[in-house]
């Protein structure tokens, strides 16, 4: 049998080896992976989180600042959609001696990091918008990439713990985004470029010690205009396991948005905190529910990877949203808000440590795991998109435009069905 050398370690493995290796995945690829994850995030997340609004702030007159920001973030969000299923599937068909997945770990960082600094310094907003395009390219192609390690790398057994460990970074790395936003308040340029730096680093540790290959000779069509339209979609009726997990996940991912992007606005309308309030208001909550999802995470990859069956948790996960998304809908104190943040930690980080195990289990095929990855993960971008579009609707049932329990019932019914989505799943247990 042929076999191809990993450049990086001298390896060789077989030319038709799968995707997921029979051996335990080592410890160092275990942290390679979740290092990355939380590296890549924290590059792309403090900006949407705090700095980037800071940065439009001082370029963009007070009046104009909202819309601008908008745009910034609209822009991130569709670029994220594109970019991560287009480079996963560039990524998948890659033949470089370095192996198809490192190229775009480390090339994809880089982009970012360049794109991180001319935000950084850039001094209008056509540079700043230019960077921030830039950065999410860059950063949606590592991502796309640490993503796709999981399938290709991490065997069955172990995918449940991994997913745990991968998942709760997004939240980690959120908490670091704000805390590293505070102690660089008098120096916002280094709120960019440590974030971004940090990320470079840690898909360099990860590429060090992951086995990699290239792509196999002739497994794919030479890239053209219908290989790129083909990198957003996967066939319902061929693939219908993989067509209800993507159902799932936006159902879900929906319900989670109607928090993460109202929190603000409902701590300041139904309770009353000023504007100057708000902020130590929201840390203190997002602060509760890391600490929620780790528990959430670790448990039930242990769990699952226990007992093999994955269905289960993710339904028990998508409930326990959903009766968060009711504790908020009914909370009229900061108590039962941190109450509701907790419950709803725990949900995300359990469902988290669950939902990619499954979504490795479905995938059609194998040799193309960064692209199909990269199309469900438009399952969890687009529902941040299209809940503000949906919002002021519900927020308008009745009167005063502020009906947060009508919004946040919505994303308990979408958890609900986004649950039994999941359930027609028939590959998987």
């Amino acid at each position: 049998m042929d076999v191809i050398p990993d450049a990086a370690t001298g390896t060789e493995f077989p030319a038709q080896a799968p995707s997921a290796p029979p051996v335990p995945a080592s410890k160092a690829l275990i942290f390679g992976l979740a290092f990355a994850q939380f590296g890549v995030m924290l590059a792309l997340l403090a900006p949407v989180t705090v700095t980037l609004a800071l940065r439009v702030a001082q370029i963009v007159p007070k009046d104009d600042r909202g819309a601008a920001l908008g745009q910034f973030l609209a822009l991130g969000a569709i670029l994220a959609m594109i970019g991560n299923p287009v480079f996963g599937s560039l990524s998948d068909r890659t033949r470089s001696r370095f192996g198809r997945r490192r190229p775009w770990l480390i090339g994809g960082m880089t982009v970012a990091f360049l794109g991180l600094l001319l935000i950084a310094v850039g001094d209008n907003v056509p540079m700043l918008m230019l960077g921030w395009a830039v950065a999410q390219l860059g950063g949606n192609a590592a991502l796309a990439t640490v993503v796709s390690c999981v399938p290709d790398l991490v065997p069955e057994q172990q995918r449940g713990k991994v997913s745990g460990l991968i998942g709760m970074m997004t939240s980690v790395a959120a908490v670091t985004g704000s805390v590293l936003a505070s102690a660089f308040h008098d120096s916002l340029a280094m709120a960019f470029i440590v974030p971004a730096f940090v990320g470079v680093i840690s898909v360099t540790c990860l590429a060090k010690v992951m086995k990699d290959r290239p792509a196999t000779p002739g497994a794919f069509e030479p890239y053209s205009l219908r290989e790129f339209l083909r990198s957003f979609w996967v066939s319902p009726k061929r693939h219908p396991d993989f067509a209800w997990n993507f159902a799932g996940r936006f159902l879900v991912f929906t319900g989670i948005a109607c928090v993460t992007s109202y929190q603000v606005y409902f701590l300041m309308d139904r309770l009353g905190y000023s504007e100057d309030e708000v902020a130590g208001k929201v840390l203190i909550g997002t602060v509760v529910m890391v600490a929620s999802v780790v528990v959430g995470s670790v448990l039930g990859g242990a769990f699952s990877d226990r007992s093999g069956r994955r269905k289960q948790y993710v339904l028990g996960a998508s409930l326990l949203i959903a009766v968060s998304l009711l504790l908020f809908a009914s909370a009229h104190s900061f108590s039962l808000f941190v109450t509701a943040m907790i419950v709803f930690g725990v949900g995300q980080g359990l469902y988290l440590s669950v939902d990619v195990v499954l979504a490795a289990a479905v995938l059609p095929n194998p040799e193309e795991s960064a692209k199909d990855m990269g199309v469900l993960n438009i399952g969890n971008a687009l529902p941040s998109s299209l809940v503000p579009i949906v919002a002021p609707a519900l927020l308008a049932i009745g009167a005063g435009g502020e009906n947060y329990g009508a919004l946040f019932l919505f994303g308990g019914v979408a958890c609900v069905l986004g649950a039994l989505a999941v359930q027609f799943v028939r590959s998987v247990r």
